[in-house]
């Protein structure tokens, strides 16, 4: 029979040319490393500082003092979870590749358009790009660079580019102080205008991708009142 996998995990930091380890727990490790409160003490699963776990090779209490700057156990392992790495279990690397193929994917349907139609692209078509590309997802690099990199092997497939929209809208007097601060939430406020009857003429950026969803709200809170033109331009 195979032998029963540990209950631990490793996660390692590098500083000053030498690999520090320590050995965790991997679910409260995970969570920690997203972000959620986690006691220190439910993550650790021995408070031993390595050199090379595998090997049971330790750190010396004067190399750790060295880059560390302390011999706390618990401050290490903070700050070793925080800038360091975690090895993943295959469930947890499988679900952060997931979730971050989702980020990429509505990154690239917010910003991209057709340039010929000047359209948004829908994700459904952008998710079937990306199977018939195998484009690969790295869970550790930022969305928004892999989702420029993702346009560019896209584009050798079907009509793809990453733009900005301008929107010019003129609100009527009874919607406009709503709609301005609405307006700033929506996009890049670039100009606005009040005229002497209380009419709001203003023009803001957005991500080409997302036009028919700002367009809808404007026009759902002015009760389809509003006057609104959408110029891609780059």
């Amino acid at each position: 029979m195979p032998g029963k996998k540990p209950d631990y995990v490793i996660a390692w930091i590098e500083l000053r040319g030498k690999r520090f380890e320590i050995l965790v727990r991997p679910d409260p490790a995970f969570k920690y490393k997203e972000g959620e409160q986690v006691d220190i003490d439910d993550i650790l699963w021995t408070d031993t500082i390595y050199r090379d776990s595998k090997k049971g090779l330790k750190a010396s209490p004067s190399e750790v003092k060295s880059a560390f700057g302390t011999d706390d156990p618990r401050k290490i392992a903070e700050r070793i979870l925080k800038e360091g790495h975690i090895q993943l279990t295959e469930e947890q690397r499988r679900k952060l590749i997931e979730a971050k193929k989702r980020q990429i994917i509505m990154y690239i349907a917010r910003n991209a358009i057709d340039p010929k139609t000047g359209r948004p692209i829908p994700e459904t078509r952008i998710e079937t790009a990306f199977e018939q590309l195998r484009i690969g997802v790295d869970p550790f690099k930022d969305a928004e660079t892999q989702a420029i990199e993702a346009v560019r092997k896209i584009a050798t497939l079907m009509p793809i580019k990453l733009a900005k929209a301008l929107v010019r809208v003129e609100i009527p007097p009874q919607f406009a102080g709503r709609l301005y601060r609405e307006l700033a939430r929506l996009g890049n406020l670039l100009k606005s205008d009040w005229r002497h009857d209380g009419t709001l003429v203003a023009e803001i950026e957005i991500p080409a991708g997302s036009q028919v969803e700002v367009v809808s709200r404007i026009q759902g809170l002015t009760k389809g009142q509003a006057r609104v033109d959408v110029k891609v331009v780059k």
